[in-house]
């Protein structure tokens, strides 16, 4: 999409609107991450990869053209060797901190009535799928 020189407002539950895209973005849990690992400084491939572990070499690669084409982060080449490439925030990508450090401290806070409220959605299922056919429910 060409948008040299557009200047809209957008519209999330507009299917067509590009600020979908915005969403799909950030709500990857792998870009999410290396935001937020990024937040206090620049870093190396193998540094970002050992803070956020378990993400494959692959998939952080991809993550990380995806957030530098989003214009989120850059990407700094040193002519050294061995060759040396650092990723770093943009200003733009430094707007993103704030939102995400507060879903990060609502799902910390949260995660233990998520995964209580799971529990017992998957109990009653179970109940249900082992109740006899004819068996009055709860």
């Amino acid at each position: 999409m060409d948008t040299k020189g557009a200047s809209f407002i957008g519209n999330v539950m507009d299917p067509d609107c590009p600020s979908r895209m915005v969403f799909a973005r950030i709500g990857d849990k792998w870009a999410t991450l290396v935001i937020q690992v990024l937040a206090e400084g620049p870093l190396r491939f193998s540094e970002l990869r050992q803070t956020v572990h378990v993400v494959t070499p692959k998939v952080l690669t991809q993550v990380l053209r995806a957030l530098e084409r989003d214009g989120l982060l850059t990407r700094t080449v040193f002519a050294q060797v061995p060759p040396r490439v650092d990723y770093e925030l943009t200003p733009l990508g430094r707007t993103l901190l704030e939102p995400l450090k507060a879903l990060r401290e609502w799902a910390e806070s949260n995660v233990s009535a998520m995964l209580a409220s799971r529990d017992d959605y998957d109990e009653r299922e179970d109940a249900a799928i082992l109740r006899p056919p004819g068996h009055p429910g709860r």
